[in-house]
């Protein structure tokens, strides 16, 4: 990755169109068809077919939608998609991991097709959706792996789930400390990715409320110029952001997301081994925020606070490799978390 601030901030607007971290949003077309009252995905005709065949389960307050692949002598492995993401995201790395694993990827409530759940979107029920998950599905002790805010689940899970029901949790890009309100250490997430969650609530609004696609677009492009179309001009978002609930988006910058999970408790109770991928990462000389997901002193403190459970810790330092490795490098993805996972005790 070149260390120009004009790249890194190309390679951040990019994201903010395709990737789970920093932006998301649906299709204008639907607005009409899908008010709020009755914008949840089964009211949208807006899915397209993929690879795997998706099933769903009730887990009581949601139905969650996931696929699976490989055999069941294998090991369970659950991905857990970030935000903006459905598991389709994952679908090259679920090939490629499915000789191996028993795979499991859902999608997470507001996400893909599983239920939408206004006012209800926080790291402690879509755990909780996660842990009734592994329970009715799964049914044994799994490996976690989840991207950016499913990193962040995938520690919920280390942390809090039922015992024996996780082995091992593997963190992609997580965003700890970075996507809180009010950290412990370092920039916040109106100092990192903020801005942007904080555009898609003003312009979309909860379950498309607004649904003002076109004008977020041109708000992006008073404010950066040049570079806010750097991922293109298309009058309708991609295929994910299509599927998602931008409500999301303000739990996150207003910070219930996480209100009752300060990243710091959840951190110090991991009760089993764990993976740390660091991906691509910059600080803005001129504002000191943070482009990417965290930055190494908030690493520093992450690792500090694992290793003082006394679990296992793997790091792998990833600068070059973009947030969503899952889904740009599906083999270097498969290649860390399959070896590191083989190499767990049984």
């Amino acid at each position: 990755m070149p260390e120009t601030t004009d790249v890194y901030r190309r390679t951040l607007i990019q994201a903010a169109v395709s990737a789970p971290l920093f932006l998301a949003a649906a299709a204008v077309a639907q607005k009409a068809a899908a008010g709020p009252k009755d914008a949840g995905p089964s009211a949208r005709n807006i899915f397209v077919r993929h690879g795997y065949e998706e099933h769903s389960v009730n887990l009581g307050e949601v139905t969650m939608n996931y696929v699976t692949a490989g055999s069941s002598s294998k090991p369970a492995l659950l991905l857990i998609p970030g935000q903006t993401e459905s598991w389709w995201a994952y679908e090259k790395a679920i090939g490629l991991l499915a000789p191996d694993f028993q795979v499991f990827c859902v999608d997470l409530r507001g996400q893909g097709r599983t239920t939408w759940t206004p006012g209800r979107y926080t790291y402690d029920n879509m755990g909780g959706d996660l842990v009734r998950f592994m329970s009715l599905v799964i049914q044994r002790p799994t490996i976690t792996s989840g991207c950016s805010s499913g990193g962040v689940l995938s520690c919920w899970l280390s942390a809090f789930a039922m015992p024996g029901q996780v082995r091992a949790s593997h963190y992609e890009d997580p965003p700890f400390f970075a996507s809180e309100s009010n950290p412990l250490y370092g920039q916040s997430i109106r100092q990192a990715a903020g801005p942007l969650f904080e555009g898609l609530s003003r312009y979309l609004g909860d379950q498309w409320s607004v649904g003002d696609w076109a004008g977020l677009l041109a708000a992006r492009a008073r404010k950066l110029g040049s570079l806010a179309l750097a991922g293109g001009k298309s009058t309708e978002p991609p295929q994910n952001l299509k599927e998602y609930d931008p409500e999301w988006a303000r739990a996150f910058y207003e910070g219930t997301v996480g209100q009752s999970c300060p990243h710091q408790c959840m951190l110090a109770q991991v009760k089993v081994p764990v993976l740390v991928t660091h991906h691509f990462r910059s600080i803005d000389q001129a504002t000191g925020h943070l482009i990417g997901a965290i930055s190494d002193f908030q690493m520093t403190k992450v690792r500090e606070l694992i290793a003082a459970t006394g679990q296992p810790l793997d790091y792998v330092d990833l600068p070059t490799a973009a947030h969503t490795m899952h889904e740009t490098d599906p083999v270097l993805f498969a290649k860390v978390l399959g070896g590191w996972a083989k190499g767990l005790k049984a």
